[in-house]
């Protein structure tokens, strides 16, 4: 039985790889290897995770869209369109290539 005076509260966070994503290489190698999965969602939650980690506000200036637009548009079920994403790819320093 645990002594309740002699308990350590524990404090459970939850993982944001966006915090961990320090540097434009990290972003870029980031969604390099999601892009691999084929997935377009899974590429989506990744432009979303990317943007926050290099900044909403500066990514959305970027790309030339408003900040609210960009959240809209990465949102879990947000629909982005093509044009969209290719702005929001080159704004994180990216280039969307056909091989």
């Amino acid at each position: 039985m645990t002594d309740p005076k002699n308990s350590v509260a524990e404090t459970i966070t939850t993982f944001d790889i966006a915090e961990h994503l320090e540097t434009d290489a990290d972003i870029q190698e980031f969604l390099r290897e999601t892009a691999k999965t084929g997935d377009s969602s899974d590429f989506i939650h990744a432009l979303n995770i990317a943007a926050r980690a290099k900044g909403m506000t500066e990514v959305a200036t970027q790309a030339g869209v408003t900040r609210a637009s960009l959240y809209k548009s990465l949102a879990e079920d947000g629909n982005p369109r093509f044009d969209t994403i290719a702005k929001i790819v080159e704004a994180l320093g990216c280039k969307l290539v056909v091989s």
